[in-house]
Formats: C-alpha cells, structure tokens, sequence
C-alpha cells in the first residue's frame, strides 16, 4: 500500500519545526547568560551549554533536544502512522541541525539522534547507550563514543529486523558524522578534549 504523502508531508513539517526548537539558547537567555552561540564553540547544544558552568541547565537542554525528537514521532505516529513518524524523525533531526529562525546553524544532533531513536525503537537507545558508554570509559573521548554509537545504531537496527528505520538511521549517522567533522579533524589530530579534561 502507498504511503498517504500528505501525512509524510505533514510529519516531516511537524518533526521540523519541533527540531529547531533551539533549547540550549532558549535555556541560557532565560537564565540570564546571554547567547550560548557566543562562548566555546559556538554551538547550541548541551555540550557548549555545560561551558557555561550551569550543569542543569546542560542536562535541561539535553534532556529538550531529545524529547522533541521523540515528541515528533509520537505525535506523526499517532495521527499519521509509521511513514508519517520516520518522517517525523528526519525533520526533527534536520530542524535540530538546520534551524531556519537561527539562520540554519543549529546543534551537532546527538541528542535529537537518541531522542528519535527512543521514539521509534527504544531497544535501540540500549545499544547507543552500551557503545558510547563503553568508549567513553575506555577512550574518555566523548565525541569518538557519539560517532561509533551512531554508526553502531543502523547495523543494530539492521539484526533486529528494523530494515526502514536502519536505512533512516543511517542517514542520520551520517549527517551526525558531517556535522562532527571539526571534531574528527581534532581526534585525528590528538587535540581533541577528553571528558572530564579542563582547560
């Protein structure tokens, strides 16, 4: 059966405009820090968010940039079904990466990546979790940890059986992998910071 392209449409809007919800910018005006863009690297996300010293406020915006992955294929799913919701899930890891009302230069994507994970196959977070936290431990590296996860996430999908969504997560692994391109150049070079690492 064709998929019905109004509810694909519809979904890929729907998980777009949830994405670019930019949390780490948000959260940090909020507080009364300023615009997150403009110390570390420059990035939205939870990471930069943490160089603030304001670990809550790096778990809060954790925490939105994954629900809002997650809240996008919940949503498209329910009123659209599965071709809605794998669609969902493509805009809000574009809208997380792309945001239009921030010029499309948005987050690194980590967190929208487990968070429409979890919304499509949540078995799938215990095998990104498993990678990275096994990495993380063993390289205390952890970008290197996200990019294995991420790559480790279509295979596993693949053995379970999960053909469409590993071909989706595929491509999201390798945007996730583009967008971490700085930070590969760091790992190859040995310049890139450890966890737990200062200065």
């Amino acid at each position: 059966m064709a998929p019905d392209w109004t509810l694909v449409a519809a979904g890929l809007a729907l998980g777009y405009l949830l994405g670019a919800i930019p949390f780490g910018l948000i959260l940090t005006r909020v507080a009364g820090l300023g615009d997150v863009r403009a110390i570390g690297s420059g990035n939205i996300g939870a990471t930069n968010v943490l160089r603030t010293g304001r670990k809550g406020l790096a778990a809060a915006t954790l925490l939105g940039d994954a629900l809002k992955g997650t809240a996008a294929v919940l949503i498209a799913a329910h009123f659209g079904g599965q071709e809605a919701a794998l669609a969902a899930g493509l805009g809000a890891f574009l809208g997380h990466l792309f945001p239009v009302w921030l010029g499309f230069k948005g987050g690194k994507g980590v967190a929208t990546f487990i968070g429409v994970l979890l919304g499509l196959f949540p078995l799938g977070v215990l095998v990104f979790a498993a990678v990275w936290l096994g990495l993380a431990f063993l390289l205390r590296y952890s970008s290197a940890s996200a990019l294995a996860a991420s790559a480790a996430t279509p295979v596993a999908l693949w053995a379970f059986g999960q053909g469409r969504l590993a071909v989706l997560f595929c491509v999201l692994a390798l945007l996730l992998w583009w967008k971490h391109a700085p930070n590969i150049r760091r790992l190859a070079a040995g310049t890139e910071g450890r966890i737990g690492q200062k200065g």
